[in-house]
């Protein structure tokens, strides 16, 4: 049999990939990560089931492609030529540019001349193929590499002040900046490069076409680019300022009511993150916040919503979060079946911020421009002429400040992505300490037996 008809005949396929924001993670909603859907989608495509072996470093995926236990690898490979010589590669399906990271508040490097100190990248990666290639024309260069350690590693070490320099990808720069504000982009040390899926040299091509006929599809029917829109779009609210403070009260304010959040996300089914992220955009988690208008509490309640939900007093913390989850539930159950997620929370969202007679009046407008009143990114560019009187004069529940939703919603889509990303390289931490711990107290015990001699 091909390749391809013996995938087709076991019913699954096997992607091999590194654990990763922008690659292959679990979190409360299941398996997620960039180059998981895209592969999901895949599998789907052929009616088949994607298995997933996760590679600890880039060096041991690169190995394992084409072994028992994997027949390709997706983890954000750039197709070079060295790599090339001995694995083959689908149809690119992304560009990256290949960037050098410093620590904010040193002195930014110009050129690769100008580096003085501790410069750190991935072991058998690109970005070590591309260093060897300028070191001919810099031969003053000089890096170290690592093996067990990923792109949003190397970040967080720039970051935290462990390392001088890195080098990263320009997908993993974007996606990771606002978790990281210290490490800033110095200066691009490539050219754009193609990114695309590995398969062994020894394959007979017909899984490679499969694929390149679903890339093709699957770019040319815009998936591709909402996916892409999705991971980045919360970069484009990225603020140094903005993010320290974030990251200042996730460190010193949310540890009090990370349980209280947890806990009404089970009862409610929500993530709690995304119910943490709502509480941070009502009031940095400040259970006795107040607004002008009288709106107060954790999630910022009305006077109407509060009785609406039986909540008898808004400063305390666990009723005010009880009476918001519960109150976004409901929104949520009252919007029409057909609106599926992620575009149901987003809805839900924006009534939880205008209203939901005003979110009507906006989805009404949007299908008579022709779009449609069940996607959100349709949706949010009629929100806003709600405080046009031509719009607005027409509409049942009359002037709306449109305009403010739509940020809203945006803000809370880039604090519920930066508690996923932290929580993440938190869980990632905390592994790594208990193996360290682990391996420790091997060798004491391994001294404590040692015979007298």
């Amino acid at each position: 049999m091909s390749d391809f008809e013996r995938i087709q005949s076991a019913g699954y396929l096997t992607m091999l990939t590194t654990p990763g924001p922008t690659t292959y993670f679990i979190d409360g909603r299941g398996e997620n990560g960039f180059e998981y859907i895209v592969a999901k989608a895949f599998a789907k495509s052929m009616n088949i089931e994607l298995r997933v072996q996760a590679k600890m470093s880039l060096r041991s995926l690169l190995l394992a492609i084409g072994g028992p236990r994997g027949d390709f690898a997706a983890s954000n490979l750039v197709k070079t030529e060295l790599r090339s010589e001995s694995l083959r590669f689908s149809d690119s399906y992304l560009e990256v540019t290949q960037h050098l990271l410093y620590r904010r508040g040193n002195t930014r490097p110009r050129s690769l001349k100008e580096l003085e100190g501790d410069l750190l990248v991935i072991t058998s990666s690109s970005h070590s193929e591309r260093l060897k290639f300028l070191k001919e024309s810099v031969p003053s260069l000089v890096w170290r590499e690592q093996e067990n350690i990923e792109m949003h590693d190397l970040m967080r070490m720039v970051d935290n002040g462990e390392i001088d320099y890195a080098v990263v990808d320009s997908l993993a720069y974007l996606v990771n900046r606002h978790i990281y504000p210290n490490a800033g982009l110095a200066f691009d040390i490539s050219e754009p490069e193609p990114m695309a899926w590995a398969f062994p040299a020894h394959s007979d091509g017909t899984l490679v076409a499969a694929v390149n006929a679903f890339l093709e599809t699957y770019i040319s029917s815009g998936s591709m680019a909402t996916l892409e829109s999705q991971l980045l779009s919360q970069s484009n609210n990225f603020s140094v300022a903005d993010s320290k403070r974030l990251g200042d009260l996730v460190a010193n304010r949310l540890p009090a009511y990370e349980a209280l959040f947890r806990e009404a996300g089970a009862k409610y089914s929500l993530d709690w993150q995304l119910l943490a992220a709502v509480a941070y955009q009502e009031s940095h988690w400040n259970p006795r916040a107040k607004s002008p208008t009288g709106v107060r509490g954790l999630m910022m309640l009305t006077l109407d919503t509060a009785r609406e939900m039986n909540v008898s007093n808004r400063l305390d913390p666990l009723q005010s979060l009880e009476g918001g989850a519960g109150y976004f539930s409901k929104l949520k159950q009252r919007l029409p079946d057909r609106i599926l997620e992620p575009d149901r929370t987003l809805f839900a969202l924006a009534a939880y911020n205008v209203g939901f007679g005003h979110l009507e009046d906006a989805r009404i407008l949007t299908q008579r421009s022709g779009k449609s009143p069940d996607f959100w990114s349709d949706v949010r560019l009629f929100l806003p002429l709600l405080s046009k009187k031509k719009f607005y004069s027409k509409s049942k529940h009359g002037y709306a400040r449109g305009a403010e939703p739509v940020l809203y919603v945006d803000n809370i889509q880039y604090y519920q992505h930066y508690l996923q990303l932290h929580s993440l390289a938190k869980q990632e931490e905390e592994e790594s300490s208990t193996e360290a711990d682990n391996n420790a107290a091997k060798t004491d015990w391994q001294l404590s037996n040692v015979p007298s001699i």
